[in-house]
């Protein structure tokens, strides 16, 4: 039996309780509810320029900006803009050759920034090989070696660095036998083992190349084109565009957040990367690919730059359509944000 005594102790006890929790319902003050967060899905491939979205998820950026980001990876760059265009995800991050593809078979989809990095993409040539530039290139063809064999994608900005810089440096296309294949990863097995003598790719799967096995830079996008040339952009529908500007906003928000820690704290940033194994590469690796950057991570392209590489790809046959950069970039918000 409980005493009157005991009933009193007790009531004292639970007003101090009490007062404890209004108390530190008090410090916490009206903004302590949590806030729910926005869920979105964003689909992407494997390429350093990806990172701002998966550090920006792995640090928390992206919640901060209201944001619950799910990651959705695709194997292929045509079912990332399959996923977009029916409104499976909601943001997509692929090369910036893709919105064009879509755009002209009446698929509304708008680009709203680059993905984030530069000098992505990367030519490079077996040790063995002696070829340290492009220009080696045309020397070693009139020397009636057998002709160099070349990794790359068809009708991709992997093909196109190839045959703009084949121009600039008077190459013959047919002086070398271009090796198409539709796996990235397989690109990189081929060159490792010696395949192919030369990899058109992505870091930082080059970059391991150069650190592993004493692979020789001959050019990058940046150099081929210009260096706000990007490999891949962000797009949304355009009904993402205008029904949910905040949410649009919110993204890049995260995505800038994400770069902050990449270009001040790189290696955080590998610290982050290493959560997820996102692109499955030693650490040692990974922070090369961030040092070895010809500018630091930003979002806002060059349209020209742009425009003059699918005109390339009009001219080979490989984009049917007249749309424009112009018809397609929506680099507002971006630019606003990247003051």
């Amino acid at each position: 039996m409980t005493s009157n005594v005991d009933n009193r102790r007790f009531a004292k006890v639970i007003g101090c309780l009490s007062g404890l929790s209004l108390a530190l319902m008090a410090s916490l003050g009206p903004s302590s509810a949590a806030t729910p967060l926005t869920r979105v899905k964003a689909g992407h491939l494997v390429a350093l320029d990806m990172a701002p979205l998966f550090v920006g998820k792995e640090s928390g950026c992206f919640e901060k900006a209201g944001l619950d980001v799910e990651t959705v990876f695709f194997a292929n760059p045509g079912d990332n803009n399959a996923a977009l265009a029916g409104g499976s995800i909601d943001f997509s991050t692929n090369p910036f050759t893709l919105p064009f593809f879509a755009a002209n078979s009446g698929v509304p989809i708008r680009v709203i920034s680059a993905a984030g990095g530069w000098g992505i993409i990367e030519v490079i040539a077996q040790k063995a090989s002696g070829l340290r530039s492009m220009s080696d290139i045309k020397t070693y063809a009139a020397s009636g070696k057998p002709k160099l064999k070349i990794a790359t994608l068809q009708g991709d900005t992997l093909e196109l660095i190839l045959t703009r810089s084949f121009a600039k440096a008077g190459i013959d296309t047919s002086s070398v036998e271009l090796v198409y294949f539709n796996d990235l990863l397989a690109m990189v097995e081929a060159f490792r083992s010696g395949q192919v003598d030369i990899l058109s790719h992505i870091k930082p799967y080059t970059t391991e190349m150069q650190i592993e096995k004493g692979a020789v830079r001959l050019t990058t996008d940046a150099e081929t084109w210009t260096t706000f040339s990007p490999n891949t952009v962000v797009s949304v529908l355009e009904k993402t565009l205008n029904d949910r500007p905040q949410v649009v906003r919110a993204y890049l928000e995260g995505l800038m957040c994400g770069a902050d820690i990449i270009n001040n704290h790189p290696d955080q940033a590998v610290s982050l990367l290493a959560k997820g194994n996102y692109f499955r590469v030693k650490p040692d690796v990974l922070l090369q690919s961030f040092k070895s950057a010809p500018v630091p991570v930003s979002f806002v392209p060059d349209l020209d730059s742009v425009q003059s590489v699918v005109d390339d790809l009009t001219k080979l046959g490989y984009v049917k359509g007249t749309t424009k950069a112009a018809d397609i970039f929506r680099l507002e918000t971006i630019k606003s944000l990247q003051k």
